[in-house]
């Protein structure tokens, strides 16, 4: 049995006691999947405060219809759809809340410092500061996934941050495996366009 084939039958377990009344099965798979939930809200909403109460929101929202959840998905994909659903939701209401302000000086977006990140990359061999190089790559990818539309940034934080199938995507977003690769392509596309000659 695959591991994740594991995880779906102890999920599948959980849910079962869950719904005979042992409330001690859902307080087990908060502490599965918490974090993992965590880690994937806060990769699309940048902000811990946010991701947390997200986070909350997902297992209260998923205590409440668990009754309901008849199973066609696995619990996780379930899960992971309501609290895609949640941070989409809060996503915008941070937008539409903060979208006249100015861009926090510590992530410019400035051709100046597209300059100065692409004086401090390798120049083809290693240095000490190879680990702040790599940082700094990454926060300028986080920067760039900041500009791309949600659609785009989402379905790239669940297929490269999170590790999902596509089909899993599928089911979380509620469309076809078909849409869900073409989108991928588009959203890479994307980025690498807004990326420039950084992302080759």
């Amino acid at each position: 049995m695959t591991l994740k084939a594991q995880e779906v039958a102890i999920d599948r377990l959980l849910v079962d006691r869950f719904k005979s009344g042992d409330q001690s099965a859902f307080n087990e798979m908060v502490s599965r999947y918490w974090d993992r939930i965590y880690a994937m809200v806060n990769q699309l909403l940048r902000n811990t405060q946010d991701a947390e109460e997200v986070t909350q929101d997902a297992f209260i929202r998923a205590h409440r219809g668990l009754d309901k959840f008849r199973g066609d998905s696995s619990f996780s994909t379930w899960l992971y759809q309501i609290a895609t659903n949640l941070a989409r939701n809060r996503y915008w209401y941070w937008w539409r809340r903060k979208r006249d302000r100015s861009v926090s000086f510590d992530q410019p977006l400035t051709a100046d410092s597209q300059t100065t990140l692409a004086e401090v990359f390798p120049a083809g061999t290693e240095t000490p500061q190879d680990a702040t190089i790599t940082q700094e790559f990454v926060d300028r990818i986080a920067e760039c996934m900041e500009m791309l539309n949600e659609k785009h940034r989402e379905i790239l934080t669940l297929r490269n941050a999170q590790n999902h199938s596509y089909e899993e995507i599928a089911s979380i977003l509620n469309i076809s495996v078909g849409t869900v690769k073409s989108r991928i392509a588009r959203a890479r596309e994307s980025l690498r366009g807004k990326m420039g000659n950084e992302l080759q």
